[in-house]
């Protein structure tokens, strides 16, 4: 009897995860239908999508869209598409995320490990900066931008994401040192290790998966990032405004071919991201939640 109620309880378990696993692929399948919309229509002629059903497989392939989105796109009468101002947000983002990530690790590195007079105040005002909204620092930061001269630039772009960003990258850090242990930062000390030599020596080999959390967090909301960018942009705004200005620009019959093929390009590097570096995303979060 044994026998038979153990074979029972295995079929049990298996039946349940099957189950288990039909749930998660509808969940999935329903949450990359807008991907595959997209994704199809992007390259099938506009007459397909007005005059079909969107689900369904092109007929006749073509990537006119996507060239048209990236290059030929008509804004207004002057040509132009996504392609110069993808070399905009590259230069916004690259720097913009080192930046708040290095001082995000050095700040964390300060607040744990190196503690002084009023750190818990200093560190209670960074954290209250995470839930600042955007809309209330659009006229100081053009205030600010304007008497640097940085308005309309690129460099303008990436100081309002470091100083905006700055918040988000030192919690990361500062919980992720918590855990550490200081011990260690004491022998180094005794040793006559110095202040940088101790965070780039100690701190920073251990640091590998909280750098994935915050150059994740940091590249995904820049990158995505629409109100500074058409706010502070001026010439040089970002792709995603452009992408605004591509899909408003349409006037009579929408585009919506190539508006997909203009989202998908717009998404592409995120999308990057997430697949190479994305798993290391929750062992990051998971190990800085030991303490904090």
């Amino acid at each position: 009897m044994s026998g038979v109620t153990q074979e029972t309880a295995v079929n049990t378990g298996r039946i349940a995860r099957v189950f288990i696993y039909l749930v998660l692929l509808l969940f999935a399948l329903f949450y990359l239908l807008p991907l595959y919309v997209m994704a199809v229509n992007s390259v099938k002629p506009l007459a397909e999508i007005t005059g079909g059903n969107m689900l369904a497989l092109p007929k006749i392939l073509t990537f006119e869209p996507w060239r048209q989105a990236w290059s030929t796109a008509q804004i207004g009468v002057e040509p132009t598409g996504l392609k110069p101002y993808f070399l905009n947000s590259i230069l916004m983002v690259v720097p913009a995320v080192l930046i708040s990530t290095v001082v995000g690790a050095l700040n964390g590195y300060v607040l744990t490990k190196w503690r002084f007079k009023y750190d818990t105040v200093i560190f209670g005002l960074m954290l209250f900066s995470c839930f600042i909204p955007f809309q209330t620092v659009l006229i100081p930061m053009a205030m600010v931008l304007g008497k640097l001269g940085l308005a309309g630039t690129v460099s303008g772009l990436v100081l309002v994401h470091v100083v905006y960003g700055i918040g988000f990258t030192t919690l990361y850090y500062r919980n992720y040192y918590a855990s550490f242990p200081t011990e260690l930062v004491r022998a180094a000390m005794i040793d006559g290790a110095g202040f940088f030599r101790i965070f780039w020596r100690i701190m920073l080999p251990v640091s590998g998966p909280i750098t994935v959390v915050s150059v994740i967090w940091q590249f995904t909301n820049i990158w995505n990032d629409f109100l500074f960018g058409v706010s502070f942009g001026g010439t040089s705004q970002p792709m995603t405004v452009a992408l605004n200005n591509l899909v408003q620009s349409s006037t009579g019959v929408k585009e919506y071919n190539v508006h997909f093929a203009g989202a998908i390009l717009a998404a592409l590097p995120t999308l990057f991201v997430y697949i190479v570096a994305g798993r290391y995303f929750v062992r990051g979060l998971m190990a800085g939640s030991v303490k904090g």
